[in-house]
């Protein structure tokens, strides 16, 4: 009786043993087939997603390439319509408006330069005035007198049969432009501008305005101190004071000019001109007329 309930007792653990192995196979099973479709899944979507990617940037790269020739021939399209555009175009209509814009400029330079004037001659005193126009009718009368010495002298020339005309005129002109070039001595009535300089204030400038001055008013021949002014004479601010064609000027500066005393002493004296500047500069410009100047520096050769 006792070995029966024993193997029953075996019957029923195999059973359980049979059973619960039964159980884990089943459970085994069921998690590889779930493991095994959900790998499947996930496979297939990663392949399917990245086929539409590829498939989405192959698309792209035909439209950009597709596209980017265009937006070229539009840029040489738009560039060509800009140069077409800005190529001047020589129609009568512009070149009529050029001219007019040429004449309308000039215009509006001559009234300003003429307001400018007005202004100076607005503020001068009636004495200034005088001056002015007596100097203004000096330099007309030089002028003609110029021009009738040159037909007289072409009236010679034409006349003349043996040659001592041509050969006093050549030889006249020679003085003429020894004395120019500064050659030459000189000697003749004129005036001697005396600029002495306390404060020192004299520039380069300053001497430089005189010397033009005299210049446009007949002077024929100039000296600074010692030094013969010629056509390319210059002026420097130096260290120790003013230069003259590169030597030292000392105050007071000297001007001997050769030449109508009157018209250059108006010249020098017209409002805002070399007299009044250099007053206002702190220096003290003196005039004298004399019947004979002479000059006696000389220009290198």
């Amino acid at each position: 009786m006792s070995d029966d309930n024993t193997h029953d007792k075996t019957h029923e653990a195999d059973d359980e043993a049979r059973e619960t192995r039964d159980e884990a196979c089943g459970e085994t099973r069921e998690t590889r087939d779930e493991t095994r479709d959900e790998t499947r899944d996930e496979t297939r979507e990663a392949r399917d997603e990245a086929r539409d990617q590829a498939r989405d940037e192959a698309r792209g790269e035909a439209r950009e390439a597709h596209e980017e020739p265009r937006e070229v021939r539009g840029e040489a399209r738009g560039r060509a319509a800009l140069f077409d555009l800005l190529r001047p175009r020589g129609t009568r209509a512009q070149l009529v408006g050029g001219l007019l814009s040429l004449v309308l400029g000039f215009a509006f330079v001559a009234q300003v330069q003429s307001n400018k004037r007005d202004t100076t001659f607005s503020t001068a005193r009636q004495d200034e005035l005088v001056g002015i126009l007596s100097n203004l009718s000096q330099r007309s009368e030089r002028l003609r007198g110029d021009l009738r010495e040159l037909e007289t002298t072409k009236g010679n020339l034409e006349r003349d049969v043996e040659g001592s005309t041509a050969l006093d005129e050549a030889r006249r002109r020679a003085d003429a432009y020894g004395l120019l070039a500064g050659t030459l001595p000189a000697e003749g009535p004129g005036i001697e501008v005396r600029i002495d300089d306390p404060a020192k204030a004299v520039r380069s400038g300053n001497l430089l305005d005189a010397l033009q001055e005299l210049r446009d008013a007949g002077a024929e021949v100039i000296q600074i101190n010692d030094v013969r002014a010629g056509a390319g004479t210059y002026f420097l601010d130096g260290a120790s004071g003013v230069q003259a064609d590169g030597r030292e000027l000392e105050a007071p500066y000297i001007f001997l000019a050769i030449g109508d005393p009157h018209t250059m002493t108006t010249a020098l004296n017209i409002p805002g001109g070399v007299v009044r500047t250099l007053r206002n500069a702190g220096a003290q410009a003196t005039i004298t007329s004399r019947a004979r100047i002479e000059i006696r520096a000389l220009r290198p050769g």
